[in-house]
């Protein structure tokens, strides 16, 4: 079992150091919270089962019976919690003879640290894998379905039939995009092709497009027009919110999360646990940290995207 001995920071063994840098970075406020809705979980694993419930009615003659329709159960998605855990072991001899407590306190603060990072590596690789024929949900299709995503092309609904969340062509971040994006949310519709209202919540993007998101959604005129048109997004308050989240890996895909319920969620079923003991036998200090949760996504309607030109 490797560790942390005095060779490891011998530095801290001698006066003289001015400054220990390093473990002492400013760190993003979390960001996962942007992204999902929170749940908690007491079991293993949790599952969400869709439902396809009725079509229209028909119009009934006189003297004709009634037509009766019916309802079934739908997709699955389950979510299984992962444990998620770091510790680090230091030597009697690192602690006892450390003179700027970099050792014990200081890597303490840095497992932490790394425990929030690692929640939100999890969290984004939801939408960094948003295209990624290798990640499906309980439909076996990608979060976002399209002809033009280059994951699925389509989301299958249990009554027949097929439905996308994304443009028929990839696209870049734009004017005219979000326009058609907000139209094609509000044409979502449910198994059976019933139409839900559905609006956006958030624009969701890398860094890479912040400035162009609140060139696009905050600029009172329409971008890049010489003419005095306004801007229909902006005026409309159509898209309230920009979410920049710094752990999306590609530099030109953006999201619309919608207000559609049972979409993108996180089951937290051990929040992050600290703890230290001491070895008996080798007196070493022993420092833990774990925690258990999933990410995913029930329905795909909760999110609509492109992964950019």
């Amino acid at each position: 079992m490797s560790g942390i001995t005095t060779s490891s920071f011998a530095k801290a063994l001698w006066p003289g150091v001015n400054k220990w840098y390093g473990d002492a970075y400013a760190e993003f406020k979390p960001q996962w919270q942007q992204l999902f809705d929170k749940n908690t979980s007491r079991r293993a694993f949790e599952e969400d089962v869709g439902m396809s419930l009725f079509g229209l009615p028909s119009v009934k003659n006189e003297g004709a019976p009634i037509i009766y329709d019916s309802a079934r159960q739908g997709f699955t998605s389950r979510y299984n919690h992962v444990v998620y855990a770091l510790g680090f072991v230091v030597t009697r001899e690192a602690v006892d003879d450390d003179l700027y407590d970099v050792v014990g306190r200081q890597k303490a603060r840095a497992l932490a640290f790394s425990m929030r990072q690692n929640k939100e590596l999890v969290a984004a690789n939801v939408y960094n894998r948003a295209f990624n024929t290798s990640f499906v949900g309980g439909d076996a299709a990608t979060l976002i379905a399209s002809a033009g995503g280059g994951g699925s092309t389509s989301h299958a609904n249990i009554a027949g039939g097929t439905w996308t969340n994304g443009p028929t062509a990839a696209v870049d971040l734009s004017e005219a995009a979000l326009e058609q994006a907000v139209i094609d949310i509000r044409g979502f519709t449910n198994d059976r092709g019933l139409k839900i209202q559905a609006k956006p919540k958030s624009l969701i993007i890398p860094k890479e497009l912040m400035f162009e998101a609140q060139r696009i959604l905050k600029t009172e005129g329409q971008v890049y027009s010489a003419d005095n048109t306004l801007n229909a997004i902006k005026t409309l308050g159509v898209i309230p919110e920009i979410v920049v989240n710094d752990y999306l890996t590609d530099t030109d895909a953006w999201f619309i999360r919608t207000d559609v319920s049972d979409g993108l969620k996180y089951f937290e079923r051990n929040a992050d646990e600290f703890g230290m003991d001491d070895d008996f036998d080798t007196e070493n200090a022993k420092y833990k940290a774990r925690s258990r949760f999933s990410f995913g996504w029930t329905d795909a309607r909760g999110c609509y995207g492109s992964p950019g030109v």
